[in-house]
């Protein structure tokens, strides 16, 4: 995902200039810094300021304010606690993607087809999975010469405890693309989903890299990952398929 950009940083945020100044992006961008929730992580090949999340406490801020702002209600808190700490201990995904077909997508409005990508897809999972008491997650993890979607490595000083190592990678289609209606891909189970090859292309194609993914990070943990990895495959706001894999064949 590209970091937001912005050529220079303002300095000046007294009453009138935020009463009177253009609310663009340079001004927001530089009104977020000056607050702490963002930083300047580098700058492009045009010398704009790259921006980023500055700790992992501002992340999770951000994080859990989606949170409550989509699940408001303590009911799915509770289901979302207890399909993240089975899929932490099993890798089973299952729980996780009925819970957001059934209940986090049905809260977006239709406006938001308009943002539907790969990223919707992987904020979903990382509001409903994010801990940071117990894994180092990171976003967009940098592995070799590839980047993986989102990544959960158990804490060094919690690996005593029944917790596995993640790896998801994710795609994603749209109903136009695969020229189905929503009523069409609701009716489909699972298996019809993967079975259609526009689908079957992208699961292989994130098998693929998370193959390549998990040879770098076994080498570079040796003995102590206990790696899982999930491609996972969003259709529309409707539909989420995947394959898991420990270490052998895709499941």
């Amino acid at each position: 995902t590209d970091p937001p950009l912005i050529s220079e940083l303002a300095d000046r945020f007294g009453v009138k200039d935020m009463l009177t100044a253009t609310k663009d992006q340079p001004f927001l961008g530089s009104l977020m810094v000056y607050l702490g929730i963002l930083t300047i992580t580098g700058q492009d090949d045009m010398d704009d300021l790259e921006l980023g999340v500055p700790n992992l406490v501002i992340r999770r801020l951000y994080v859990e304010r989606i949170r409550d702002a989509i699940l408001p209600e303590y009911e799915d808190r509770d289901i979302v606690r207890s399909a993240a700490k089975t899929f932490y201990a099993s890798g089973d995904v299952a729980p996780l993607c009925d819970f957001i077909e059934s209940r986090y997508w049905k809260v977006l409005d239709n406006r938001d087809y308009r943002w539907a990508d790969e990223l919707a897809v992987k904020m979903a999972f990382l509001v409903v999975l994010f801990s940071d008491t117990h894994y180092i997650m990171d976003s967009e993890t940098a592995i070799d010469k590839g980047y993986a979607d989102l990544s959960l490595i158990i804490r060094p000083d919690k690996r005593q405890y029944k917790l596995l190592d993640h790896l998801l990678e994710f795609k994603y289609l749209s109903l136009k693309d695969l020229k189905l209606t929503s009523e069409a891909i609701r009716a489909m189970d699972r298996e019809e989903i993967k079975a259609l090859p526009l689908v079957r292309g992208e699961l292989d194609t994130a098998n693929t890299q998370l193959a390549r993914y998990r040879t770098d990070l076994e080498a570079a943990y040796g003995g102590k990952l206990r790696l899982h990895t999930h491609a996972v495959v969003g259709v529309g706001f409707e539909r989420l398929v995947w394959e898991s894999e420990t270490g052998g064949c895709p499941a």
